[in-house]
């Protein structure tokens, strides 16, 4: 079974994994980002129930264990074994190339190379890095050092129906000449080494400042790229498609005359370090990041981004980003999984979604000691969080902003630095946001079932204005007020029931405006 068929099959269970046992949904007819519905507190009613009007079962997982050596090694050996052919050509009407030459940034590539732009062209047939050498063969474009390891001076592109292996290989970038890697095809990085590189020094090209062009790494529409064992550093800057380890879909018009798939990628066991994005990726699919580890970038770790779907990022450790989170992703990516990731010291949150990133599944995650929320949900509906732990942030354990149909369950948020788990409306109005491409709804409603919510600075607990919140057997113990729990707004005027039905009777309790009951959700009430 191929692993496109795999994903396909998972995305199905998710479809239905997230059924949840109580149908909920924003109400019909709620417009995009007007203004949130007001309730007062005397508009509330409290309902009880059974546990099981809102226990699950725990959701299907993906087998991460099909992502390997083995996987890899069986995806090249289908490769052709045809004769390279390599060729140094100007760099006019590859498509691979077009976002780096139109709207005047091919001066900078004239300025690097001192001459009319050129690339490295693997045009066909199944090359090596060996094969592009010595096809090349000429010191001005691609040398090999005395330690073995090769520099490049020019891009280097994988043309459709070529594919490109660099094992056992270290390859630096030439930043002064502007090199970076295309791949408009199949490459395979394995136990190999790619970095950027400043000649003048004689080492790594570190980041020095945003505008600084750094070569840079990305796989374009209908290619498929498979990194194993190896490392990427010092890539990446802040300029389109050139962020450092990018795999990014043609541009809507560049792909109406190419007419390519959404490209395709595996990294597995892999490093990647001081990189502007670790890794972003822009109307992707059937992407796998497994067990890697991303330390030191600069911006976020990794970046998920614009209409990506059916992502698998499992088993990673991403910490130390400078900038802001260490994953996140954004603008409806969908349908995907966030797994088994250990994120922490990050500049900003552990793990965020957001812009109407829907139908996630986010579970078993380690987050912890980051400068901003353990999981941030800002803008994006219909997710489940299940079994995460969310230790020591300076902001919440868990923060829904803006988002509906938010299932929390069997978390553990203990010791952060205001709630344990924080449900927020917020009025985006006065921001730079575009309110067409990334709409939102001005409304939050949650799911709390299971967990431990320990010792939380301000708090187990808080919403403001709930389109409903539904409750059942939180440990809430350990407060870290001398004063005990204590609920503010709706949840404090529901305070006593709410613990007497959670510890006394162990009931489900739904908090929910007497307008809105039964109008888009049923709860086994007596």
């Amino acid at each position: 079974m191929t692993y496109l068929r795999v994903l396909t099959l998972l995305m199905a269970l998710l479809t239905v994994i997230l059924s949840w046992p109580v149908n909920a949904r924003s109400p019909e007819g709620f417009k995009p980002s007007e203004p949130a519905p007001q309730f007062t507190i005397e508009e509330y009613d409290i309902e009880t129930a059974p546990g099981d009007a809102l226990t699950r079962p725990a959701p299907d997982l993906p087998d991460v264990s099909q992502y390997n050596r083995d996987a890899v090694e069986k995806r090249l050996s289908e490769r052709p074994e045809e004769q390279a052919d390599i060729s140094v050509e100007r760099i006019a009407d590859v498509s691979a190339l077009g976002d780096f030459v139109d709207e005047g940034r091919a001066r900078e590539w004239v300025i690097r190379q001192y001459s009319h732009p050129q690339a490295i062209l693997v045009n066909s047939g199944k090359a090596t890095l060996e094969d592009v050498y010595r096809q090349v063969n000429d010191a001005r474009y691609m040398e090999r050092n005395d330690d073995g390891s090769y520099i490049i001076r020019l891009p280097l592109v994988v043309r459709p129906g070529a594919t490109l292996e660099i094992r056992e290989q270290t390859l630096r970038l030439s930043e002064e000449r502007g090199a970076f890697i295309t791949n408009d095809s199949w490459l395979f990085v394995i136990d190999s080494t790619i970095i950027g590189w400043r000649e003048e020094a004689n080492g790594p090209a570190t980041y020095q400042e945003k505008a600084s062009f750094r070569p840079f790494f990305v796989g374009w529409g209908g290619s498929e790229t498979f990194v194993l064992g190896s490392e990427f550093a010092s890539l990446g800057y802040n300029q389109s498609k050139s962020y450092g380890f990018t795999i990014a879909q043609y541009s809507e018009y560049d792909n109406a005359r190419l007419g390519r798939s959404a490209p395709h990628a595996w990294l597995i066991e892999s490093t990647f370090r001081d990189i502007y994005y670790g890794f972003y990726c822009y109307e992707a699919e059937d992407v796998a990041i497994v067990n890697n580890v991303y330390r030191d970038n600069i911006v976020y770790g990794i970046d998920p981004h614009d209409y990506s779907s059916n992502l698998l990022i499992a088993g990673n450790t991403v910490f130390d980003t400078i900038e802001k989170h260490g994953i996140i992703i954004s603008r409806e990516v969908n349908d995907s999984w966030i797994i088994d990731n250990h994120s922490y010291n990050n500049g900003l949150s552990g793990i965020v979604l957001d812009r109407q990133s829907r139908n996630n599944v986010v579970a078993n995650n380690l987050v912890h000691d980051n400068q901003g929320d353990g999981i941030g949900l800002y803008e994006s509906p219909d997710n489940l969080l299940w079994g995460n732990r969310l230790i020591n942030n300076l902001r919440n354990g868990i923060r829904v902003r803006n988002s509906t149909n938010v299932g929390v369950y069997h978390n553990t948020a203990a010791l952060n630095g205001t709630f344990g788990v924080l449900g927020q409306i917020k009025d985006l109005s006065a921001t730079d946001r575009n309110f067409e491409e990334d709409y939102y709804h001005q409304a939050v409603s949650l799911t709390v079932v299971g967990g431990n919510l320990a010792s939380n600075a301000s708090g187990p607990l808080s919403t403001d204005n709930p389109l409903y919140i539904e409750l059942f057997d939180i440990d809430m113990r350990f407060p870290r007020s001398d004063v005990g729990i204590h609920f503010e707004g709706v949840l404090g005027k529901y305070q006593t029931d709410i613990f007497n039905a959670l510890l006394n009777d162990h009931r489900a309790i739904r908090l929910m405006p007497s307008a809105n009951k039964g109008a888009d959700r049923t709860f086994a009430g007596d």
